[in-house]
């Protein structure tokens, strides 16, 4: 949604901005392009910091890769002196890079390693799936896949795993395919949501997405401008209500309950409260930009509410 990025982020002159998702740098290089202005480029996959950094070559002083995770905003903009932005930008979830790499274990299109983890540290997949207890697993392919045969799907994962290891993408592929079996008319591979379930748990997807909000509501100023594009309902569900709340539109508007006591001043205005959809033109030259959801709201000059993301 390039074109719905650079409509609603307005880049301008003198700006400074942060593409908090690089992945292949296409936002950037539009960000960049649009005005002389400068973008902070974060990544937490080491690729995708290397390519920014070979990118940084065309656009030198104006594009500046930090390595990290988009929730450390507010802690690595620290380490450049920045406290003030005028526009933020993340496309949230795996990049078309990462699905496409069978190495990277996000896909069961090719067969590859049971990996997933978006910056190549810490538990993988094939660690969740080999020693989480069946129970937990059942509520992570659940919460996260929302996924109505999880308990089904980890009950067969863990009598899988006792007789060998499940250590690749198409292994783990064919457990969930002996619960919810392939056929005809289907739109989706059945074993899609337990996927996504794995990838968003060892990468925190939504914790930091959380982390981000409330960062991005603290380093904009006025006017400044929070662009984020969601794939999927659980993190559309909750940037809506993030926005929604922010902007004073999740009051109480029960004529049986007493009035909700007035709370903090809003700190976003929302041109468009339903978001934005890709264009038929795009999604016929990209079939993923269907299911993408555009949102985005712009900063008051009322100060960052205290505490979390209440919605």
């Amino acid at each position: 949604m390039l074109e719905e990025v650079l409509r609603t982020l307005q880049p301008k002159d003198g700006g400074v901005y942060v593409d908090g998702t690089f992945g292949a740098g296409g936002y950037t290089r539009a960000i960049l392009e649009a005005a002389d202005c400068t973008v902070y480029a974060i990544d937490r996959d080491p690729e995708a910091y290397a390519r920014a950094i070979s990118m940084a070559k065309d656009f030198p002083g104006k594009l500046i890769p930090l390595h990290g995770c988009f929730g450390s905003i507010a802690e690595l903009l620290e380490t450049q002196n920045v406290t003030k932005l005028d526009g933020i930008v993340l496309d949230i979830g795996v990049s078309s890079i990462q699905l496409s790499t069978p190495e990277r274990g996000f896909s069961f299109q090719k067969d590859g390693p049971l990996d997933m983890r978006m910056s190549k540290a810490g538990p993988s997949a094939a660690d969740v799936v080999n020693t989480t207890d069946e129970e937990e697993l059942a509520r992570i392919i659940f919460t996260y896949g929302e996924e109505r045969a999880s308990r089904q799907i980890a009950k067969r994962i863990v009598a899988a795993r006792a007789v060998a290891p499940i250590v690749t993408t198409l292994q783990l592929a064919d457990v969930i395919h002996s619960v919810l079996p392939m056929h005809g008319g289907l739109r989706s591979d059945t074993a899609t949501k337990t996927f996504q379930a794995l990838r968003i748990h060892v990468n925190d997807e939504l914790g930091e997405l959380e982390k981000a909000l409330q960062a991005g509501e603290a380093l904009l100023q006025p006017e400044g401008r929070l662009v984020i594009v969601s794939f999927h309902s659980l993190e559309d569900w909750r940037v809506k209500n993030f926005f929604k709340e922010r902007a004073g539109a999740l009051g109480n508007n029960s004529r049986h309950l007493p009035a909700a006591p007035t709370g903090p001043k809003p700190t976003f205005i929302l041109e468009k409260t339903n978001g934005l959809k890709a264009s038929p033109e795009e999604i016929g030259r990209n079939t993923r930009s269907r299911s993408a959801h555009l949102r985005y709201g712009i900063r008051t000059s009322a100060p960052a509410w205290a505490g979390g993301v209440h919605a």
